[in-house]
Order: structure tokens, then C-alpha cells, then sequence
């Protein structure tokens, strides 16, 4: 818990450990079938992150019961389902409870080798960065929210969103080399990428022009339409960030928007950075890239040029 670990960790026995992890959130779209999808993959994904396979989930509900029709409940939790099945995840059980706010997420429980947990720390000097989903979901969901986002470009979030970290994940595990990794989710990529070096003898940089981000937010940032969340990360780790002065304010704002579902920030040898990018994208995850380095200076902090 003192380095802000995606989860817990339980070692039962030499070759077994249990991955533990809650997550559950109000709706961020209008969808209540999609809704659930996200809540579930968002959810899921802290395990996918420690390297762990997600074997049961419970769900997580908060309904006003008075207010709403249960009609909607169904269709939360059968999009909660569906992601469910899709990770190969049993659900035995939940919670609900009658509230004036809906939320919706899930308790997982996954399995691992205490020998191959993967943590938010441990990148080494020389290593590559790799993310595997774009930016910008939360600022899309503000914009949403105010009626100014375009369907196309909400298809682009809401795909993104739901799709799982599980072929990601397995990708990764297959691959040698790999010393952190975490996932991307309210605090922002530079909010969890400052979890990987806080307090460490390594520092990063991250290089603005590989970072990939849906086509569209810029123009919303620029316009103001930020979630508050986006300044509070900002607030919270603006002492750990050094900004070349070629950088642009909104992609700064991007790198520290809060996002839901996002994808994995991997810390692995610059030897089998390339490889594993080439293999993600064959599989599917197009928009993995290499976004920078682990450099020895400046030491527990990240350049961003």
C-alpha cells in the first residue's frame, strides 16, 4: 500500500498469490448497457496490470430505486457481464444498495506467482515506455456531458473504453524484460507515470510528439472543457513535472486528464521495446507505441519534452 499499488497482493503459498481490487464509478455515458462494459473493464484492469488473470468479480451497485427504472439496472449489469465472460471472469456475487447517485463496478479477485507480480515500480535505467490506449476520455466524457462532442468521436472513447487489457497483458507476460508496469486511470498518465519514479534514483521523459490521443480534444481543451479531476492531478504532481518550453498547454492538460479504461503504461528493456509494440499492433492494439524513457536523471521526476 505505501507505493499506491494498482492492487493488493496475497501470497498463499510459494507458486500462489491472490490479486485483489475494487473499482465502481457513476456513469460517464448515456448508455446504461455500455456503462456497465466500462465500469467492468475499468475494474478488471488493475489486475491485467500486475500481470494477474482475473478469475472472480462481484458486483458493486448503488441504485435509486424510487428514481429510476430497474429496467436500466439489467442493462448495467448485463454490460457488466458481457466483459465479464469476454475476460474468462466468474461473477459469484455482489452488493447493492438504494442511493440517490447510480454507481456501478466491481469487486476481482485474480491469481498470480508471487515471483512474477508486476509493480508501478522497479523501471530501470534505459528502459522504453509503452502505452497502449490514447488519451483524452475524460475530457470527451466532460464534452459529452455539455452536448458538444460529436458521434463519431465518442464511438472512438467508448471503443477504446471497453475494450479489455487482457490481450495486452498476456502479450506483455510473454515478453522478457519487463520491470513495471501500471494502468492508466484517474490520475492521468503523468499522475501514474509519477508513481513509477517518486522516491526513485531513476527519472523519466516522455516525448509529447509519440503520445497518442483522440483526434478532437485538443480543440475541447483549448476551449476550456476540462474535467475538474484533470486540475486536481495537475495540482497534485505539477512539483514532480519539468516542461520543455516547446510543449504545448493542452497536451499537458491531456497528459493529465483522468481516464476511465485506459490502457497500459509499460517499463521494459529498450531490446524488446520495438518487439512487443510490433506484436501488440499485430493483435489488434493499434495504437501502442513507445512514449518514452527511463533516463538516470533528473532522479524521481519527469521530463516532458
Amino acid at each position: 500500500m505505501e507505493h499506491a499499488e494498482d492492487a493488493g497482493v496475497y501470497k498463499l503459498r510459494d507458486d500462489l498469490a491472490i490479486i485483489q481490487t475494487l473499482d465502481f464509478f457513476t456513469p460517464i455515458v448515456d448508455d446504461p448497457y455500455t456503462f456497465g462494459q466500462i465500469a467492468a473493464v475499468n475494474a478488471l484492469s488493475d489486475v491485467y496490470a500486475m500481470g494477474g488473470r482475473p478469475l472472480t468479480a462481484m458486483n458493486i451497485i448503488c441504485f435509486p430505486v424510487s428514481k429510476m427504472d430497474i429496467a436500466v439496472l439489467r442493462q448495467i449489469l448485463d454490460g457488466g457481464m458481457d466483459k465479464m465472460r469476454e475476460a474468462g471472469v466468474l461473477l459469484v456475487g455482489g452488493h447493492s444498495v438504494e442511493d440517490n447517485e447510480l454507481k456501478y463496478g466491481l469487486s476481482v479477485t485474480g491469481v498470480i506467482h508471487p515471483e512474477k507480480v508486476l509493480r508501478n515500480k522497479g523501471a530501470e535505467k534505459g528502459d522504453k515506455l509503452i502505452l497502449t490506449k490514447p488519451l483524452g476520455t475524460g475530457i470527451i466524457s466532460t464534452a459529452l456531458k455539455g452536448g458538444m462532442a460529436d458521434e463519431g468521436l465518442v464511438a472512438r472513447s467508448v471503443k477504446s473504453m471497453t475494450t479489455l487489457n487482457k490481450r495486452a497483458m498476456e502479450l506483455m507476460t510473454e515478453t522478457p524484460d519487463i520491470h513495471a508496469c501500471t494502468d492508466i486511470t484517474g490520475f492521468g498518465f503523468l499522475g501514474h507515470a509519477c508513481e513509477m519514479v517518486e522516491g526513485c534514483d531513476v527519472g523519466i521523459k516522455i516525448y509529447t510528439s509519440s503520445i497518442p490521443y483522440f483526434q478532437g480534444v485538443r480543440e475541447f481543451v483549448e476551449m476550456g472543457v476540462i474535467p475538474g479531476g484533470l486540475h486536481r492531478n495537475r495540482s497534485f504532481r505539477m512539483h514532480m513535472i519539468e516542461i520543455d518550453s516547446s510543449c504545448s498547454d493542452w497536451m499537458i492538460d491531456i497528459l493529465f486528464d483522468p481516464q476511465t479504461a485506459g490502457g497500459l503504461l509499460i517499463s521494459l528493456s529498450a531490446v524488446q521495446a520495438e518487439v512487443l509494440v510490433q506484436k501488440m499492433r499485430a493483435e489488434g492494439i493499434e495504437e501502442a507505441v513507445i512514449v518514452g524513457e527511463v533516463v538516470p536523471e533528473p532522479k524521481g521526476k519527469i521530463l516532458v519534452v
